[in-house]
């Protein structure tokens, strides 16, 4: 058996495996346009390899529904035209039985095409389309606990333990030198178009927190009037604050004077030592002001990355997401994927207890919008 077809079950299986302990009606619920209903993953994951790989590189592949292309393409233009994001949930058909079925299709194809000779030319797609499903299987983790964190009886994706991020708590700063530093990706293993373009930065001398804020330090920030106090926030913000009614992170609840969270084991009192997840930019930026602090840059963050731990949480940094020198796009829909995105949103470094193992890297740019914090994001201070 080939590495690549090892590999693709391997991936495949996981996806499947977090969607064990859903219920079928789990799979068709979208709260906000940001989260994907799980059914709705399963099946673009599947789109993927049957529209960029069996499509076009399988003889004699018949494809399984032409008008699954509508309903799972995501944002690819070139690809034709898709239903809006907002309406994933609105997807009752084809059922969960029907999208499971289009899947063990599509890798029974692909399982026959990967038992073959592969062309060395193709090999960087495949490894895409894995990098993808990976991709799709943290949004998976975090979407399911949108989905039932946002459910009125707040139920439990698993009974048992998952991950944990209560961590020993150091509050010791790592000094760096300033100096001119390369940045971005150099290797010859996968990596993502926006890690490419390494170049040279300056930075000036700086530190940066050895660890990552806990939920008890967020919480003094809390009791101290950071969410009534406009002084700490960005005007657009401090907008989202009062638009939204925000007071606390997303998942905390405070019944009778408690404070709790929910978590993928249901409602639990919240633990003070636990690493802080689950806030936007806007906060993150807030609590650092409010701490006489900042956020790092990515590239300071990327420089320093090898003397802390990092991968529980998904570190707000204060870089908008824009191209490295010489970024160019691939041609046709694959230049699609990171580029067309580089506007309006900040870079986030690191991962987080949802991405899978060896899905994470120093150069790793995540991006997203400001205001959003259904993500395992949290806070590494700068100074």
């Amino acid at each position: 058996m080939s590495s690549l077809l090892e590999k693709y079950k391997e991936i495949r299986q996981h996806s499947e495996e977090i969607c064990g302990p859903l219920q079928k009606e789990d799979y068709v619920v979208q709260p906000v346009v940001d989260v994907s209903p799980p059914k709705w993953h399963i099946g673009h994951t599947t789109w993927f390899f049957e529209t960029f790989i069996l499509k076009n590189y399988a003889e004699g592949y018949k494809e399984y529904n032409p008008d699954y292309n509508y309903v799972f393409n995501s944002y690819y233009e070139t690809v034709g035209a898709r239903v809006v994001r907002t309406d994933r949930g609105n997807l009752s058909r084809p059922t969960v039985d029907e999208v499971y079925a289009y899947r063990r299709y599509v890798d029974e194809a692909m399982h026959a095409f990967l038992s073959g000779p592969i062309p060395a030319a193709l090999h960087p797609v495949l490894t895409l389309g894995l990098n993808h499903e990976q991709q799709h299987q943290e949004l998976l983790m975090t979407d399911i606990k949108y989905i039932l964190g946002n459910n009125p009886l707040l139920p439990a994706y698993k009974t048992e333990s998952t991950h944990g991020s209560n961590k020993a708590h150091s509050s010791n700063f790592i000094p760096v030198p300033g100096g001119i530093y390369e940045i971005g990706y150099s290797g010859n293993d996968f990596c993502f178009d926006n890690e490419l373009g390494r170049h040279k930065v300056y930075l000036e001398p700086y530190s940066i927190a050895e660890t990552l804020v806990t939920n008890g330090e967020y919480l003094e920030f809390i009791n101290a009037g950071g969410y009534k106090n406009f002084t700490y926030w960005h005007a657009e913000g401090w907008d989202w604050v009062k638009n939204n009614a925000i007071q606390s992170p997303m998942y905390w609840h405070l019944p009778d004077g408690k404070w709790w969270s929910y978590t993928l084991q249901g409602l639990v009192e919240l633990d003070i030592n636990e690493t802080l997840n689950h806030i936007s930019f806007y906060e993150a930026a807030a609590y650092a002001a409010w701490k006489g602090k900042r956020l790092p840059t990515e590239f300071e963050w990327e420089v320093a990355a090898t003397q802390f731990e990092w991968g529980s949480r998904w570190e707000w940094t204060e870089s908008a997401y824009l191209p490295y020198p010489g970024f160019t796009k691939a041609p046709g829909a694959i230049g699609e994927y990171n580029g067309k995105f580089m506007v309006n949103q900040k870079v986030l470094r690191g991962a987080s207890e949802a991405t899978p193992a060896g899905h994470s890297r120093i150069t790793y740019r995540n991006f997203f919008h400001p205001h959003l914090r259904w993500q395992y994001t949290g806070i590494r201070l700068a100074q």
